[in-house]
C-alpha cells in the first residue's frame, strides 16, 4: 500500500466544512483530513434522510479500510489546503493566485511534490519545459 502525507493536524479532523472546491490548482501545501462519501443511492448506510455524508480520517489507511468496509461509499480524498496555486480558466492560460484555498483531492494527486516556494514560479516561467506538467510531477 502507498504512503501518503500525514495530515497537518490531527486535532482539527473532521471540524472542516463538508463542502469544499473540488480539485484543481496543480499543487498542494498541506493535507487537512482524508475523506470517506458514502451514498445511500449506492448502498450506503442511510445515516442522513437520503443525503450523502462523509467519514473524516487523519491516515489514508484508516480511510482506505472504511472505503472497503461500507458499500456504497467512494474512494478515499484528501482535503488540503493550497496557500498559493495556479489557476487555468481556460486550456494552456495558467494563473498564479496568491490565496488561500481549501479542496478535495484524489489521494493520487498527493504523488505529486509538495509545493515549494520556486514550483510555481518555475511552471509560470518563459524557461519552463514544453510539458509544464513535468515541473509539478517533480520531473523537472
Amino acid at each position: 500500500m502507498k504512503s501518503y502525507p500525514k495530515v497537518l493536524d490531527p486535532n482539527k479532523v473532521g471540524e472542516y466544512a463538508g463542502l469544499a472546491k473540488s480539485g484543481g490548482g496543480y499543487v498542494w501545501d498541506e493535507v487537512l483530513e482524508y475523506r470517506v462519501w458514502c451514498h445511500p443511492h449506492n448502498g450506503a448506510p442511510d445515516l442522513e434522510e437520503g443525503s450523502d455524508y462523509y467519514y473524516a480520517f487523519d491516515t489514508y489507511e484508516e480511510a482506505l479500510e472504511c472505503s472497503n468496509d461500507i458499500p456504497g461509499a467512494e474512494e478515499p480524498l484528501a482535503l488540503i489546503l493550497q496557500r498559493e496555486y495556479i489557476d487555468e480558466p481556460s486550456t494552456g492560460q495558467y494563473k498564479h493566485v496568491k490565496e488561500e484555498r481549501i479542496t478535495e483531492w484524489p489521494v493520487q494527486f498527493l504523488e505529486r511534490p509538495r509545493r515549494t516556494e520556486s514550483t510555481i514560479p518555475n511552471f509560470m516561467s518563459v524557461d519552463a519545459p514544453e510539458n509544464k506538467l513535468d515541473i509539478i510531477r517533480g520531473i523537472a
